[in-house]
C-alpha cells in the first residue's frame, strides 16, 4: 500500500481527471465513492483501485492507496464524501437476453440511474442506452442505481440498429406514446419484449417510434399530464415482469 498526501500528486490529478466524460472514455475507467458501491464493484472483480483514509478499510487484491481526506474531496462531487474512493474497470457488453429496456435520449442523471436500478429489479435482461442520452458513468448516474449497474447488462450504442437486431430475434418492441397508443392494463405479457423510454421533454424520437410494434400509455387522473418518465418506466417493467 502507497501513502500520497500531496494534492498535487500525478496518480492524484489523473484520478480526479474521471470525474470528465471524456477521460473516462479515453482510460476505460470510472470513479464510485462510498463503502456500498465499492463493495458491489468488488464482488464482481470490476475494482481496479481503492483510495482509503484509514488503513482498516484496505481490500484485498486491488490497488491501495492511502490518502488524506483533502485528496478525497479533489476527486469526488460529493458535499460529505465517506473517505474511500474506488476505481472501476469499465467493460464492453453486447445485446442478449429475452427482456430488453431501450432509453432514448434519457437526460437526468436521477432519472437513468432510477431507471438502471429498476430494470435490474423488474427482471431486465439487458439497458440499452442511446448514444446521445447522459453518461451512465456520471457520479449521479452511478450513486442513483444504487450498485444495481454492476448487476446488469448495459449496452450503449446506436438503438435503431438494436432495434433492427431485436427483431430479427422476434422480440416484442414496445414504444411508449400518448400518441397511437393502448392501455397498459389492456395489454397482455409477452416473453419476449422491448419496452423504449424517451426523453423527458420530448418522448421517443419519431424516427424510432415507428420501429414498434405497438405503444402503451399509462391511465392516470386526467388532471395530470403525464408521469416522470423513471416512474412510468417502473410501472411498464412491472407489467411485464
Amino acid at each position: 500500500m502507497i501513502k500520497i498526501t500531496s494534492l498535487s500528486n500525478n496518480i492524484i490529478k489523473d484520478l480526479a481527471k474521471l470525474s470528465d466524460k471524456k477521460y473516462r472514455q479515453i482510460n476505460k475507467q470510472f470513479l464510485v465513492e462510498g463503502y456500498h458501491l465499492i463493495n458491489e464493484a468488488n464482488k464482481i472483480n470490476r475494482l481496479n483501485t481503492v483510495l482509503i483514509t484509514k488503513e482498516e478499510d484496505y481490500i484485498d487484491g486491488v490497488n491501495n492507496i492511502l490518502v488524506t481526506n483533502e485528496i478525497i474531496k479533489k476527486i469526488t462531487n460529493t458535499i460529505s464524501p465517506q473517505g474511500i474512493v474506488g476505481v472501476c474497470d469499465m467493460v464492453e457488453s453486447s445485446i442478449s437476453g429475452d427482456r430488453f429496456l431501450i432509453l432514448d435520449n434519457i437526460s437526468d442523471p436521477g432519472n437513468m440511474g432510477t431507471l438502471i436500478r429498476s430494470a435490474l429489479g423488474f427482471n431486465i435482461d439487458t439497458v440499452i442506452v442511446s448514444d446521445d442520452s447522459v453518461d451512465i458513468y456520471n457520479d449521479k448516474v452511478i450513486r442513483s442505481t444504487q450498485g444495481a449497474i454492476f448487476n446488469i447488462n448495459i449496452v450503449i450504442c446506436d438503438i435503431s440498429k438494436a432495434i433492427d437486431e431485436l427483431k430479427e430475434n422476434n422480440v416484442m418492441i414496445i414504444g411508449t406514446s400518448l400518441k397511437s397508443s393502448k392501455y397498459l392494463n389492456d395489454i397482455n405479457r409477452v416473453n419476449k419484449y422491448a419496452i423504449i423510454l424517451g426523453n423527458e421533454a420530448s418522448g421517443i424520437k419519431e424516427e424510432v417510434l415507428n420501429k414498434t410494434d405497438f405503444n402503451v400509455k399509462i391511465k392516470i387522473n386526467s388532471k395530470l399530464e403525464s408521469l416522470n418518465v423513471a416512474i412510468a418506466g417502473g410501472i411498464i417493467m412491472n407489467h411485464f415482469m
